[in-house]
């Protein structure tokens, strides 16, 4: 037998996966320490959403109810939806890596765009198929681009909207203008993790363009505006024949219950929701306003988070200002991954943060706090 042979060796293409990197989450050296690279919210989860989670303590036994019936009745009942329409899943990660298991595979194409999220990528490739970048055009989706990258390999189309890391959004006019323009075999991917976020009156989830199309699908995270990211819970909105596709294939008991349970509490407590989205809204705009006012730029967002651009001048790089910050204990997020060489990408934090490092900034830029 071979040296080759003489092991499990994985299937060609694997090892070349450059597997994700999260936002660092540690400052050595730093007493109090704010993690505002993960895009959190900084208000946790709704109380309503965690008395839930610890009604659960006393069947850790037992297994989770496989189909989450509870979560997607209390989904289908906030959205308007039919719950035979939702499927969950541990995180919407795994929903996007089970679109790709489904509909792609060797010799295959799915187009992403130049700073989506960096999974999209990895579940293309780890499905044995070819990912196809298409430009962005000033850090927003470009309709145009995706289906000029369209050919007769194309199988799926992932668009952030809200993007990130850059907070910009796609129009529904425009996602209405993709989707009449690819072929109607082509799965269009909406990952509207941030959708909660957006108060714009000409953005739309994706539950309009799925409910009248059948290549179309949205998918959704409790991880964001919710506050459940350690619970790992994301949900997708799709057409009958896609949930039936990927139920076929995905874990028979793929949420926990207390994950179940807590999610479908948050989801309902609308109140505690808005309250979290009044918060980002009013953060946005205020670290928006105070860091162009020391010279820095912000690209326009709708999320809960900022993209911030630093100058190209010795010193004053992003690289520096993330020095800075880091030894001062505020956490942002490199975002060189995503094509942005000299940013960062900071998620909207609690009050005494989102000060901390205005001031810090406008110290690093040489102007007086």
């Amino acid at each position: 037998m071979s040296v080759e042979m003489s092991k499990p060796v994985p299937r060609p293409g694997i090892l070349d996966i450059a597997a994700y990197v999260p936002g660092k989450e540690h400052a050595p050296g730093v007493a109090r320490v704010y993690k505002l690279s993960s895009n959190e919210t900084p208000l946790g989860a709704s109380p309503k959403a965690i008395e839930a989670f610890k009604t659960v303590a006393d069947n850790l036994g037992r297994y989770p109810d496989g189909q989450a019936v509870e979560l997607r009745e209390a989904i289908a009942a906030v959205h308007g939806l039919n719950p035979a329409n939702i499927l969950c899943g541990n995180g919407s990660d795994e929903l996007l890596g089970l679109l790709c298991h489904v509909y792609l595979g060797a010799g295959d194409e799915g187009i992403i765009t130049e700073h989506g999220f960096l999974v999209y990528k990895i579940q293309i490739l780890g499905a044995g198929a070819t990912p196809v970048v298409v430009k962005e055009k000033d850090c927003t989706v470009d309709v145009d681009a995706i289906l000029a990258a369209v050919t007769e390999k194309t199988k799926i189309v992932f668009i952030a909207n809200p993007g990130n890391p850059t907070g910009t959004y796609v129009s529904v006019s425009e996602i209405r203008r993709l989707q009449a323009g690819l072929p109607k075999h082509v799965v269009l991917v909406l990952d509207a993790a941030y959708a909660e976020y957006v108060r714009r009156n000409d953005y739309e989830a994706g539950i309009e363009v799925v409910s009248s199309n059948a290549n179309v699908v949205m998918t959704r995270t409790f991880s964001k505006a919710y506050g459940l990211a350690a619970l790992r819970v994301g949900w997708m909105y799709a057409p009958a024949e896609i949930v039936d596709a990927l139920n076929r294939v995905r874990a028979p008991f793929n949420l926990n219950a207390p994950a179940i349970t807590a999610a479908a509490a948050a989801i309902r407590d609308q109140a505690f929701i808005q309250q979290a989205v009044s918060f980002n809204q009013m953060w946005v705009e205020t670290l928006t306003q105070a860091l162009e006012a020391i010279g820095l730029k912000v690209t326009p967002s709708v999320a809960n988070f900022v993209l911030i651009h630093f100058p190209e001048i010795d010193g004053k790089r992003a690289a520096d200002a993330d020095d800075l910050l880091t030894s001062r204990g505020y956490i942002l997020r490199a975002v060189r991954g995503y094509g942005f060489a000299n940013a960062l990408r900071m998620s909207i934090g609690p009050e005494e943060a989102n000060r901390g490092v205005i001031a810090a900034l406008t110290e690093f830029m040489g102007h007086q706090a």
